[in-house]
């Protein structure tokens, strides 16, 4: 081992312990009353001490690795790489020591009482804690890296010393095989002429090998999976079959959309569709109703049959007369699906549920408007079925309408 870097390597080891004794008596300096020590903490005590025992063990493996390199190769990592790692855990080390000392001095009285359990770890604060465990988790990546550079080192020079005692051949070279291939149990390229079957295809020669293992293998496991697959959906039909996959999955994607649209408004359709009688509602049935392409075209813009004076396709709106029934419900099934051969096309396909149920409740709102020159009644005479009001009952009375018994 070269004096120098023995000397080096010693002088940087003190120079991490001159480091951490600053951060012991940091405190002492400070103003005010003295902190009250740090290695009454247990925990700081134990990371202090494990982290001056992983830089002693870095600084043997450093030695031993400067010692065990080449001279040139020795200085150049010594210089580019030892001075940025000491100077890191030099810097790393006097964090993690001031934060420690500095959580154990003097803290005003409102700082403590507000203080709780979960901002400390082990009685440090969690910055300290990770600090110190950072450094610990940096010195043991240090001596990992550093036993490696050591082993790939000494295989070099084990390698070197067997290729000057025993030479190896071609043919030796040739009949060596890796891991991979003995495990495949293939052959030496030495013994191809034994394996060489007598077809050429362009200068490609056909081989005698057995196919390699990985490959039977997985074969095999997929005879045993198919296998599996047989029994259960095909035999025992415990498992359900790609129909019944599917259909379950269309059930579920419907009931999906059921919930989605009911959760948005629109699960409508012609047996649960009730007037909106929303102002905002109302207004979108208008627009819908008003709008170029759509029920204006036929009806007028005011449900009136006539467009400009002169009547139209569709019938007149705002009267009693309906052909296919005037309920909300008639008319949202008319609107919906259309009447075939009537002029009067199916709209299910250009508005969603609620935009049918808007245009169909401002539609019966139409009635009575009693707009000008309107088109001449169309079709039957519909009445609206009124629910007659549950009569009222007298307290005094029974539901007989005799006095009530006290």
């Amino acid at each position: 081992m070269n004096l120098f870097n023995y000397n080096k390597s010693k002088n940087m080891i003190r120079l991490l312990g001159v480091s951490l004794a600053m951060g012991f008596v940091q405190p002492v300096w400070a103003a005010g009353p003295p902190a009250p020590s740090a290695f009454s903490n247990p925990l700081a005590i134990v990371l202090v001490v494990l982290m001056l025992l992983l830089l002693i063990v870095i600084g043997i493996l450093a030695n031993i690795l400067i010692g065990t390199a080449d001279v040139k190769l020795k200085k150049r990592k010594q210089q580019k790489v030892a001075i940025p790692v000491a100077a890191m855990l030099i810097t790393l080390l006097l964090l993690s020591s001031s934060s420690l000392f500095a959580q154990t001095g003097a803290a005003p009285a409102d700082a403590a009482a507000t203080t709780t359990a979960g901002q400390t770890i082990g009685g440090m604060t969690a910055s300290t804690f990770y600090v110190m465990a950072t450094v610990i988790f940096l010195e043991l990546f240090i001596i990992i890296a550093l036993l490696i550079n050591i082993k790939f080192l000494l295989k070099a020079e084990k390698d070197k010393l067997v290729a000057e005692t025993q030479p190896v051949s071609e043919e030796v070279k040739k009949n060596q095989l890796s891991w991979w291939d003995k495990f495949n149990s293939f052959r030496p390229s030495s013994q191809e002429a034994d394996l060489d079957l007598g077809h050429d295809y362009d200068g490609i020669r056909e081989l005698n090998n057995r196919l390699p293992k990985w490959w039977l293998y997985g074969f095999y496991l997929t005879i045993i999976v198919g296998c599996i697959y047989l029994y259960r959906f095909h035999i025992s039909h415990t498992g359900p079959s790609s129909k019944q996959e599917f259909e379950t999955s269309v059930a579920n994607a419907e009931i999906k959309v059921k919930e989605y649209l009911k959760m948005k408004g629109e699960n409508v359709d012609e047996n649960s569709i009730t007037f909106l009688s929303a102002k905002e509602d109302l207004e979108a049935g208008k627009a819908i109703f008003i709008k170029d392409g759509f029920c204006a075209t036929c009806h007028g813009k005011d449900g009136s049959g006539t467009i400009n004076g002169v009547p139209g396709v569709g019938p007149n709106l705002t009267d009693d007369y309906w052909i296919h029934g005037g309920s909300i419900k008639n008319i949202f099934t008319t609107i919906k699906y259309g009447v075939s051969g009537k002029g009067m096309q199916e709209w299910e396909s250009k508005l969603s549920p609620k935009e049918l149920a808007q245009v169909a409740s401002y539609v019966k709102s139409l009635k009575d408007t009693n707009p000008p020159n309107p088109k001449a009644p169309d079709g039957p005479l519909y009445k609206e079925e009124v629910t007659p009001a549950a009569p009222a009952i007298d307290s005094a009375k029974g539901k007989d309408g005799k006095m009530a018994m006290n």
